[in-house]
């Protein structure tokens, strides 16, 4: 408002007049503002130089003093530090020079001793060299006495020492020798006296029943009607009877009984039992007989693990795995020299407690090797191998511990006896096997031959069942009727007699017989 009052006072002036006039203005002022502040600064900057020179020398007049101050203290340090050196260096010199004193006294001693020995080492070189000359004296004089010894005795020293060595050596053994047969006399008088009144001690506490192989067994029929029954149309019920027990069923004309011949007892134990429920049932047929052999071969099998139980019973003797015990149940229809193995088993254990009880060694052990020590007769005909070893592998196989497998293999001493119990089951078995009576050789050999029959005809391929009967005159086979062809029947047949005849030494002839069966079978429904 001022400003437009001014401009309008004055009209001639005009606005970039203005600005010009306001711009000099400023310059000018702001100059002088410029000079007055540069002079005021440098009458500043004169009055903090001159208090800087001031203010520096009194520093310099402070450090001036702290560093005499200074050179003072390090000097008096200095100064003490030395005198604690110069002391601590005359102490260690005079340790020094009494050290010194010490390795003097040390080194003449040992000069002395340095002396003494070289004295001492002179004189073991004189006596070593006078040792030496006695030894060579000796050395010669040893030599003149040998060399004369031999002159007189006319033998060299090795000669003499081979005769002395000799002579003694010939002496040692005649004493040894001496020795031994009075030790030997004693023990075989002693031992003799000993066994003698142990197994005289065994057989008078006990005394087994004797039970004797046999060889057939006998039917009794109700009537001779029942014969013809027996042998059914065509002979089918009897060859069926043959083929399913293995037995030779024997119907001649002695009236009223039937006679089943077999080397087997427990095929003809089967047979048996199964003729006699055909009978008493009255049905008898091809498919009935097979089912009543088939049941009967049940009961004989649980009749075998009845009778492992009972001999275990009867002896005391736990813990027995179910299979030996089994096996020892089979003993009972198994015969060697006519001697049956069953009682014959339970006999020796028996015996070979009291013998184990006499001798004070574990009575259950001496009994439990015993009962099984012929179990391997039970499976002889199935495995390779005598029956000692098959019963020690058996037992081992089950579980029963090394002494009594061992004890077992080693009572037909295939295995090498060494304990006790070893000698005490080979002693029962041949006290229960001795016995007037109890054995025949002439039995076992006619049953070896009938199972090395049956073996032969086994071996070829095919073969699904052989069975030797007529006491070992016949042998009946049985094929397969779908892989045997007709023709080779007959060179399977001539074959097995070429074999019979190669291996097998035998009274007479054997009949070899070859039966192919084939069937078919359907249902209606």
């Amino acid at each position: 408002m001022e400003g437009t009052n001014f401009l309008t006072q004055f009209p001639y002036i005009t606005v970039p007049a203005v600005l010009i006039v306001g711009f000099v203005l400023g310059f000018i002022i702001k100059k002088v503002l410029e000079r007055t502040s540069i002079n005021s600064a440098k009458v500043n900057a004169q009055k903090i130089i001159e208090e800087a020179k001031k203010e520096r020398e009194v520093m310099i007049k402070e450090g001036t003093l702290k560093a005499k101050d200074l050179v003072h203290e390090m000097k008096g340090d200095f100064e003490k530090e030395s005198r604690e050196k110069r002391r601590d260096l005359t102490q260690l010199e005079k340790r020094l020079s009494f050290k010194e004193e010490n390795l003097d006294k040390k080194l003449s001693l040992i000069d002395t001793k340095e002396g003494e020995f070289n004295r001492r080492e002179n004189g073991l070189k004189t006596k070593e060299e006078s040792l030496g000359k006695k030894e060579n004296e000796l050395t010669e004089l040893v030599k003149q006495a040998k060399e004369k010894l031999e002159r007189v005795s006319g033998l060299t020293v090795t000669d003499a020492k081979k005769e002395l060595m000799d002579m003694l050596v010939n002496e040692a053994k005649y004493e040894s020798a001496k020795r031994m047969k009075i030790i030997e006399d004693e023990a075989k008088e002693n031992a003799e006296k000993e066994a003698k009144r142990l197994i005289s001690i065994a057989i008078d506490r006990y005394s087994g029943d004797y039970v004797s192989e046999r060889a057939v067994s006998v039917i009794t029929l109700p009537s001779d009607d029942m014969k013809g029954r027996i042998i059914g149309r065509e002979g089918r019920n009897i060859r069926t009877l043959e083929a399913m027990t293995g037995i030779d069923f024997i119907i001649d004309d002695t009236p009223g009984a039937i006679i089943l011949s077999g080397f087997h007892p427990i095929r003809r134990e089967v047979a048996r039992l199964s003729l006699e429920k055909l009978m008493a049932d009255g049905r008898i047929h091809p498919a009935r007989i097979e089912e009543v052999v088939k049941r009967t071969e049940k009961e004989i099998e649980k009749t075998i693990k009845e009778a492992g139980q009972q001999a275990l019973l009867e002896l005391g003797i736990h813990n027995l795995h179910p299979e030996l015990q089994r096996l020892v149940g089979m003993l009972k229809y198994r015969y060697s020299y006519t001697q049956n193995q069953y009682y014959h088993s339970i006999e020796c254990a028996h015996i070979a407690g009291m013998l184990g009880a006499e001798l004070k060694i574990n009575v259950k052990d001496a009994k439990k090797a015993a009962l099984l020590h012929d179990i391997g007769k039970a499976i002889d005909h199935e495995v390779e191998g005598t029956h000692a070893m098959i019963g020690y592998d058996y037992a081992k196989k089950y579980g029963e511990p090394e002494y009594i497998a061992r004890a077992i293999g080693a009572h037909h001493e295939e295995i090498k006896k060494e304990t006790s119990l070893d000698y005490i089951v080979q002693a029962a078995d041949a006290i229960s096997g001795g016995r007037p009576g109890a054995r025949s050789e002439i039995l076992e050999s006619y049953l070896q031959r009938i199972d090395d029959l049956e073996k032969i005809a086994n071996s070829f391929e095919g073969v699904t069942k052989s069975f030797a009967i007529q006491a070992g005159r016949e042998i009946r086979i049985l094929v397969e009727g779908e892989n045997m062809p007709d023709e080779k029947v007959s060179m399977l047949s001539r074959d097995i007699a070429r074999k019979i005849e190669s291996q097998l030494t035998y009274p007479g002839q054997i009949k070899v017989t070859v039966i192919k069966e084939t069937r078919a079978v359907d249902y209606a429904k």
